[in-house]
């Protein structure tokens, strides 16, 4: 599903990012990438949908090769994949229901299916009762649910999901993550960047550990979690 090969990347105004990083994300796995703010773990969600291009080695996503593909497959390649950000990215002009068919309409959906579909899928986040609520009546809670419901529109192979429980209570992230890990037990691989190290070790998954752009620790190898003692940030990701 998701293959990096010795990947490097740097960035013109902060340097290196990542130091030859080379993992594996099986189809069906919940992985977590942990490590302490600016190690390298955005950096690499970002690899994984190809926002970013390695400097060198190759990071291979759904059978496309950063190493040879053009601009029109990337965006094919995102409607395989569902992209989850901590600070929500809803419309603020829209309602509830009208973000998630967003997602369906920009893909070329046929109408007939988007009504159907959003209602399902609000009602597999728990928000069906508030389809015609704006993202500014929401709690934190209620609006990383309708972010995760419009990852979902398109039916992604994975989830790939960048610290989505950053900016909430701990109520709240423990109903997101169970909301992940059902996700999960349907089929689909997830790929979750955080720093709750608590969460973590509560959810006894794989986890990889970056530090200072290295990989440092996967549990899938070196038999179960350890976490690093803290360590001083690099810059922040880019």
């Amino acid at each position: 599903m998701i293959r990096f090969s010795h990947v490097h990347k740097s960035f013109a105004r902060t340097g290196v990012a990542l130091e030859d990083v080379s993992f594996q994300v099986n189809k069906g796995e919940f992985v977590f990438i942990t490590g302490p703010s600016g190690a390298g773990k955005s950096t690499i969600l970002k690899l994984c949908f190809f926002e970013e291009r390695p400097t060198k080695g190759e990071v291979k996503v759904y059978g496309l090769s950063s190493a040879a593909y053009r601009n029109v497959d990337v965006p094919k390649l995102r409607r395989r994949l569902g992209i989850v950000f901590q600070d929500f990215r809803l419309l603020e002009d829209r309602n509830v229901e009208a973000n998630v068919a967003f997602a369906l309409e920009v893909t070329g959906a046929p109408p007939s299916q988007v009504g159907p579909r959003v209602s399902r899928l609000l009602a597999q986040v728990g928000l069906g009762a508030k389809a015609t609520a704006l993202p500014r009546e929401l709690s934190g809670g209620e609006q990383q649910r309708v972010a995760i419901a419009r990852a979902l529109a398109n039916d992604p192979v994975v989830l790939v999901a960048d610290e989505p429980t950053g900016n909430l209570d701990e109520r709240a992230t423990r109903g997101i993550f169970q909301l992940f890990r059902d996700i999960n037990a349907s089929g689909t691989a997830v790929l979750m960047a955080t720093h709750d190290l608590d969460l973590v070790r509560r959810a006894g998954c794989r986890t990889i550990e970056i530090n200072r752009g290295q990989m440092v620790f996967d549990s899938a190898s070196d038999g179960g979690f350890r976490p690093s003692a803290p360590a001083e940030a690099m810059e922040d990701d880019e």
